[in-house]
């Protein structure tokens, strides 16, 4: 397929975002064709997806990107997962012990029903700061990020293990890996990334926001968006443009 895929991570102005041309610059843009369309799909549309590596459900996500790719120019933006909750008053899926389990029965299922290769970590929730700043710190390399998510759930390690995590930075060519992704730029763009992902009114990973600033929040939520960059005629329904004047019947009820 023809089209642009730009990563970007947030970067202080100064720093340019790494892009990956699919085409020459001086072509035309293309009519992309998908079974999201029914008539070619306009090209230069954009979305960008936010997401954490802590998050299984990014990913799956992350595995089916191309089907994004092949109707839009993709922005991904790493944040922390953790930060998210923070700021929307949440707990994660994680801290509630029987949704936790639920969550990781349904991840393994998941994959093995999508055949994707999936292995869990030794201890979840870990601390992701590592590898997100490692991504950024390589301006948003698809490799780097396609590398560092089978490293976390295709087999099952995470940066909490020295010796993986050394492996991994070894793998990427980088000799010190804390001093790499130790930098002040890389620790900007990271929270760069959160305060824009928040700005935006993103409450979970992984999300894509459209270019219309409409949230698709989940893997499976893909569809969805697919269908939202198409024009489907649901997604411009009556019914669809309830869901904003929709009130509020009750509030939560508290025993008393």
């Amino acid at each position: 397929m023809l089209c642009r895929i730009a990563y970007v991570w947030g970067y202080p102005p100064a720093v340019p975002p790494w892009t990956f041309p699919l085409r020459s610059s001086g072509a035309a843009p293309a009519s992309i064709h998908s079974s999201h369309c029914s008539t070619p799909c306009p090209p230069n549309l954009s979305s960008t997806g936010y997401f954490d590596v802590i998050s299984p459900f990014s990913y799956f996500q992350h595995e089916r990107l191309n089907e994004v790719e092949a109707v839009a120019d993709v922005r991904r933006v790493p944040v922390l997962f953790a930060g998210l909750l923070q700021h929307w008053g949440q707990l994660g899926p994680a801290e509630i012990a029987p949704k936790r389990r639920f969550t990781f029965r349904y991840a393994v299922w998941y994959a093995d029903r999508m055949g994707i290769p999936f292995r869990l970590p030794p201890g979840h929730p870990f601390n992701p700061i590592r590898l997100l700043r490692l991504m950024v710190a390589f301006d948003g390399r698809a490799d780097v990020v396609s590398r560092v998510f089978r490293f976390v759930w295709a087999e099952g390690r995470t940066s909490d293990d020295p010796e993986a995590w050394r492996a991994l930075c070894t793998e990427l060519g980088v000799a010190d890996g804390d001093e790499f992704i130790g930098r002040q730029t890389v620790k900007d763009g990271l929270r760069m990334n959160g305060e824009r992902a928040l700005s935006r009114n993103v409450f979970g990973v992984p999300t894509f926001v459209a270019p219309d600033g409409e949230s698709f929040w989940g893997v499976d939520a893909t569809d969805m968006l697919l269908d939202h960059l198409s024009g489907a005629p649901v997604m411009g329904s009556a019914e669809m443009a309830r869901v904003d004047a929709l009130p509020v019947a009750k509030s939560r009820l508290t025993p008393g």
